[in-house]
């Protein structure tokens, strides 16, 4: 069975500790992994669809070292392959330019502001990676535990229902 897979990019190995030290302790059945520049993140990206897993959500810093997170968001946004990925840019460093810019050309999803709060970011993880099971139409049932599963079960009731 394939794996469910939030990727966590950010350049300060404490800070990407502690994103991935939040959602550790609150998701069991969805695979945590890291990258440390746009780079590293796109070999994860690579890793995950050769074992047949679905990056479902994306945490970028906007400040990377070579290429920025927006502009990561951007490009994965214009393809088609990765286009459904639920993002959201996690930074403290973001000017507003940079931000509307996210939004408009990357479909952002969210925004959190470092520091950050531990239960909002749960909170959107959770939401965000229901929303992509359910637009993807994934079977949800390996992760019920760890996502909204009251939503899970209206909208899979619902695509059972004839018109």
């Amino acid at each position: 069975m394939s794996e469910l897979v939030v990727l966590v990019i950010e350049d300060e190995p404490e800070v990407r500790a502690a994103i991935v030290r939040d959602l550790e302790g609150a998701l069991t059945t969805v695979r945590i992994d890291q990258a440390s520049d746009v780079d590293d993140a796109l070999a994860a990206m690579d890793e995950a669809s050769e074992a047949g897993d679905r990056v479902g959500l994306i945490l970028a810093d906007h400040r990377l070292p070579g290429r920025d997170g927006v502009d990561l968001l951007v490009d994965l946004h214009r393809q088609s392959a990765t286009a459904a990925i639920k993002k959201v840019l996690v930074t403290g460093q973001a000017d507003q330019q940079d931000t509307i810019r996210a939004v408009n050309e990357a479909d952002l999803d969210h925004y959190i502001a470092k520091p950050w709060d531990r239960d909002e970011l749960v909170r959107v993880t959770v939401d965000l990676l229901t929303d992509y099971v359910i637009e993807s139409g994934i079977d949800p049932l390996a992760h019920m535990r760890d996502l909204d599963g009251a939503r899970l079960a209206e909208a899979f009731a619902d695509r059972g229902r004839p018109e």
